[in-house]
């Protein structure tokens, strides 16, 4: 069984969106990952939604390569939370066949983030994409567990899904027996990437970790190789390794090949 490999945003953030799928072509991807909408006020994205040219320019660029969008960053669901806000997202994501959107949880009352996850879930249903939470361990989703109840008590969307990354595995209290207690349907894809594993950093030490210092595959000790055995052996891998440091010296596409050959022992048929 041939693995499919997702080219995440965070690995070719210094890429247009059409570069990208350029990029993800001639390294050996069949996906990649955009952001689309930033993290954060004022944080760094790439440029595509309100702008024709850019889309006409991405899809022709799909349609060239064969590469896919997997997925598009990023809904946060706040306290003042309206999914509405996302609509250029989604016709984006509709425009570009994308399968996902990552969703983060920032609301720290559960009932309330509960419920407008699934007024989300909604909302998208009409666009074709999952709406894949990312349990993170200085959100409101902090493990995997917690990403379970929500969707659980969501009523369990048909578009819901949870994202598991290796990041934050093995920066949160979730252990193997929760990553397999995932029900297979809510599993869409996974990230990969490596660091030093421990619930003893600080919130401003895991954000950087996560935006700036990611280690690739094999050069920290979360166990990597454990995760991806407990999950599907048929799920898509988005590859998300970022290192400010070392992309210096590495063009976009050397860090993009860089980043699929060291993961692939963890997640290929063995």
């Amino acid at each position: 069984m041939s693995r499919v490999y997702s080219l995440a945003y965070l690995s070719s953030h210094r890429c247009t969106p059409a570069d990208a799928v350029q990029i993800a072509a001639i390294t050996g991807y069949s996906f990649v990952g955009l952001r689309l909408w930033p993290n954060a006020p004022g944080g760094p994205q790439q440029y595509l939604l309100d702008q024709p040219h850019a889309l006409r320019e991405t899809v022709a660029a799909q349609r060239d390569t064969g590469v896919g969008v997997f997925d598009l960053e990023i809904i946060r669901i706040g306290e003042q939370f309206d999914p509405h806000t996302w609509d250029a997202l989604y016709e984006a994501g509709a425009a570009l066949k994308a399968k996902a959107i990552l969703v983060a949880g920032d609301d720290p009352v559960e009932m309330r983030l509960t419920d407008n996850y699934a007024h989300l879930c909604e909302v998208m249903k009409p666009y074709g994409m999952t709406a894949d939470l990312e349990f993170m361990p200085w959100t409101a989703v902090p493990d995997a567990k917690s990403a379970l109840r929500i969707i659980q008590n969501a009523g369990m969307p048909a578009v819901a899904g949870i994202l598991v990354d290796a990041l934050h595995f093995g920066r949160s209290t979730t252990t193997l027996d929760d990553i397999r207690a995932i029900p297979r349907h809510l599993l869409h894809y996974a990230q990969i990437c490596d660091a030093e594993k421990g619930t003893h950093f600080t919130t401003e030490q895991m954000i950087h970790t996560a935006r700036c210092e990611r280690l690739l595959p094999g050069d920290g000790n979360i166990d990597i190789q454990c995760l991806f055995d407990a999950l599907p052996a048929d799920l898509p891998i988005s590859v998300e390794v970022i290192n400010l440091e070392r992309e210096k010296t590495a063009a976009p596409s050397e860090w993009a090949a860089t980043c699929l050959a060291k993961s692939r022992p963890f997640v290929d048929p063995r």
